[in-house]
């Protein structure tokens, strides 16, 4: 298991939800559902961000916990890491640790500018790097309700279209949560299966705040 480790998530066998909570908890009861039934469909979504989750249903059920202990133990080892590299910084030049800045957790990409854009860079204190960190923070600040807007329907679309591509009212649900219209969403989910129809609206809430 490479992704990261969800805090909650939601599982169905078809049309059926099995139970949704932490990782460890939601991968055993599908994991008792396919020992019962060897050929279900089962999915695992993200709760936040509705993408699938991978996990190794091989062996027992001690197995596949123990697999996801061990996901669990490297992503907060790796967490702690981040933060401790994020805390050590101590505002010197860009010049003085060179290229990437590993004790700041700062990444070296390549960035494609017009030369202009490289002059004005250039000219601001600190230099291009410091400049674009804080444009791009202000932006971040500045558009962080459109963006939580934007991930919210995003969320709600990667589960409708796993999960109810071919429910009746799948399109106009689609354009009504896009177009921030939560009763006529609602009124295209109803006919859903229960679990489906309830989780979408749960994912869709968000959107329409």
């Amino acid at each position: 298991m490479d992704q990261p480790i969800p805090n909650t998530c939601t599982a169905f066998s078809g049309r059926r939800s099995i139970g949704s909570g932490d990782l460890r908890e939601v991968a055993l009861k599908t994991k008792a559902v396919l020992d019962r039934d060897p050929w279900a469909q089962v999915l695992i979504f993200d709760d936040v961000t509705s993408r699938l989750i991978e996990v190794d249903f091989r062996g027992t059920a001690e197995d596949v916990a123990r697999r996801i202990a061990a996901a669990n133990s490297a992503a907060e080892g790796e967490a702690q890491k981040t933060e401790a590299n994020l805390g050590d910084g101590d505002g010197e030049p860009d010049a003085v640790r060179g290229p990437g800045r590993p004790k700041l957790g700062v990444v070296a990409r390549e960035v494609t500018l017009l030369p202009r854009h490289w002059e004005w860079l250039a000219s601001q204190p600190g230099g291009a790097s410091v400049a674009l960190r804080k444009l791009v923070e202000q932006a971040r600040v500045a558009n962080k309700g459109k963006d939580k807007l934007r991930h919210a329907q995003e969320a709600a679309y990667r589960f409708l279209s796993a999960m109810a591509g071919n429910e009746p009212g799948f399109e106009e649900a689609t354009r009504a949560l896009f177009a921030g219209k939560r009763k006529r969403f609602a009124r295209s989910v109803e006919e859903w299966p229960v679990d489906i129809r309830d989780h979408a609206k749960k994912l869709a809430a968000a959107a329409f705040e």
